[in-house]
């Protein structure tokens, strides 16, 4: 069977395997190596140019980091990809690859922390000015694309604001700006959305998160759908790449401009780390959705839960987006919810037996942290509320133990409040 006809859930533990050439091996063996043998000066040369392929380096490629690479554009369903150090790293050299000086960026305000502070304190001292918008206001985008818009950035569901952009809308006027919509796509996975299908050109993702699965490796990937044209008029500096890699134009840019030069390379054992969770993330991310539904449901009775921001509730403004666009697959495993106060919040932590305390999401265990205090504590309290962060939030991201065993811990913890 073709590996396009497989089915996910087959297709997350068969893409770009190759026994075979592992010497029959069903993992993707750790090439640690720094660099790679050449039998002649020719052939280095060839592979130097772009016209043959092969491994030279590991921050230029690395075999391990290929097949993850090769795996996750296949569960995206795009063309190919770039993994980096990163989930910033992948945000980063994604965006550096489209934008210079000069050039404006859209981006919806509901972001990840470093992803609000790489926007609003670096890349304005790069001259690059981003306008931010309500990422769920369809009339906000339409109002901020100008002709300098060389890019359009959005979350599929936001952190932690919990909001579901309509990912169709925003790429349709991309479209119609002739400007690439790059998607941050961490919390759904390709399990629960794939943005190409809904018109988006680029896809990142932080690697850390459910992909892996298991708080065990640091990563990024960068996924492109080779969908876009890069019209040289608007994009003058990707003439050079079109010319040498056709519809690989953009992915080569990131990759030979951006990416080996800024070292965003990343570790193959990272990698092999990833692949192995990769294995199962089906599985993980339908116990993982349906143990956070069952949560948010608990928390939304307790006397003591002032509030429940969760797009599975159809309390949440941005239910009926996420039942339409995620088709019914689930809502995501990221949930907030507010008690009193920050005391409160701080005295709830403080009660938990089983769920750990700490500044991850993804892991199959649940999660929790008090966002105001610790991710958040360098911002101004007028940028932690644009960001949607207020004193008696709690952020979970919910594992995958048996919801009874996190409904009575959280039920014990909240007891004591």
């Amino acid at each position: 069977m073709g590996e396009k006809n497989l089915r996910f859930d087959t297709l997350v533990i068969h893409g770009a395997q190759r026994p075979d050439e592992w010497k029959s091996a069903t993992l993707s063996p750790i090439y640690q190596t720094a660099s790679h043998r050449f039998h002649t000066a020719e052939e280095l040369s060839e592979v130097f140019a772009g016209k043959k392929k092969g491994f030279i380096y590991q921050r230029l490629r690395n075999p391990t980091n290929e097949t993850l690479e090769e795996r996750l554009a296949l569960l995206e369903g795009g063309m190919e990809a770039v993994v980096t150090g990163s989930g910033m790293a992948a945000i980063t050299v994604a965006l550096l690859a489209i934008l210079r000086a000069g050039d404006e960026l859209v981006t919806g305000n509901s972001l990840f922390m470093s992803t609000y502070l790489l926007f609003n304190n670096v890349f304005t001292k790069f001259g690059i000015k981003v306008k931010f918008v309500e990422s769920s206001r369809i009339e906000e985008w339409e109002n901020a694309v100008s002709e300098k818009t060389k890019a359009l950035f959005v979350e599929t569901i936001g952190n932690p604001k919990m909001d579901v952009p309509d990912l169709k809308a925003i790429a349709e006027i991309a479209r119609k700006n002739r400007a690439p919509l790059v998607v941050d796509s961490t919390l759904a996975t390709p399990y629960l959305v794939r943005p190409f299908e809904l018109g988006a050109h680029v896809v990142v993702h932080s690697t850390t998160k459910y992909l892996n699965g298991h708080g065990a490796a640091v990563g990024g990937v960068v996924i492109d759908s080779g969908t876009f044209d890069w019209p040289e008029d608007k994009y003058p500096d990707f003439a050079v790449f079109k010319e040498r890699a056709g519809k690989r134009a953009y992915i080569d840019k990131v990759w030979r401009e951006i990416h080996i030069n800024f070292g965003t390379t990343q570790s193959p054992f990272q990698s092999f780390l990833t692949l192995i969770g990769l294995d199962t993330l089906a599985l993980r991310m339908e116990r993982h959705q349906k143990n956070a539904i069952a949560l948010a449901e608990f928390l939304e009775k307790h006397p003591k839960v002032k509030w429940v921001n969760f797009p599975g509730l159809p309390s949440s403004p941005h239910h009926e987006t996420a039942k339409r666009q995620f088709e019914g697959k689930g809502y995501g495993a990221l949930l907030t919810f507010g008690l009193e106060d920050e005391k409160a919040c701080f005295e709830f932590i403080r009660n938990l037996k089983l769920v750990y305390h700490l500044a991850n999401l993804g892991d199959c265990k649940t999660l929790v942290i008090h966002p105001w205090s610790s991710q958040y504590v360098s911002f101004t309290e007028e940028d932690r509320y644009k960001n949607g962060i207020s004193p008696d939030l709690v952020r979970v991201s919910v594992g995958i133990e048996a919801i009874e065993d996190i409904v009575e811990d959280f039920d014990q913890a909240l007891a004591k409040v």
